[in-house]
């Protein structure tokens, strides 16, 4: 993938491109990580990036459930609410007994779920808002599935932002050197993909 969404002939497209394009940040800043590096958490933050890849495959679902019973809500989670809570606990954590290439592979699964179920939906539905979520706005009923996608780009570069600084406190590498490793740019005076660094 290039270093910028290419342009789109309508407004899905754009949506779809820039879409693509933050989900795939992931698999650039996780680029030549060990699972114990993936696991660590060098910066101020207490996540890693290999809880941010699990995140981003977590909030995705999340919306994407949402666009796809819309304009009803998602079949209602009847488990105790703490083992909910857990589960969402969970997501921000990168457990001794998880990889990165299996985070990354699940990452990858729910990226290609997400961009199937935003191509085909009505970008005016409306998705209802689940009133019991405190952060959640009371005044309006609901979204439409264009601002679901908006929310996502936005949830998704955010977090990619995050892991960026992470990544740069493990070994010093940078969001260019990396998408150019990642994706196999060639090397210019500009941009030099990354390589492991060699201790003497």
């Amino acid at each position: 993938m290039p270093g910028l969404p290419p342009p789109a002939a309508d407004e899905r497209q754009t949506l779809i491109e820039f879409l693509a394009f933050a989900q795939n940040a992931f698999f650039a800043v996780a680029y030549g990580l060990t699972d114990d590096q993936a696991r660590s958490t060098p910066s101020a933050s207490a996540l890693s990036i290999g809880a941010l890849v699990k995140h981003a495959a977590g909030v995705q679902k999340g919306w994407t459930d949402r666009v796809a019973y819309a304009p009803e809500f998602p079949p209602k989670d009847d488990r105790p609410l703490e083992q909910i809570m857990a589960e969402y606990a969970d997501q921000y954590v990168m457990g001794d007994q998880e990889t990165l290439d299996g985070l990354l592979e699940a990452l990858r699964a729910q990226n290609a779920e997400t961009l199937r179920v935003f191509r085909k939906a009505d970008l005016s539905t409306p998705v209802p808002i689940p009133p019991e979520v405190p952060w959640f706005p009371k005044d309006i009923s609901h979204w439409d599935v264009r601002w679901v996608g908006m929310h996502l780009i936005e949830e998704l570069n955010r977090h990619a932002g995050h892991a960026d600084i992470i990544r740069e406190s493990i070994d010093g590498a940078t969001m260019y050197e990396l998408m150019a490793a990642h994706e196999q740019w060639p090397e210019t005076d500009y941009v030099k993909p990354w390589r492991p660094r060699v201790t003497p």
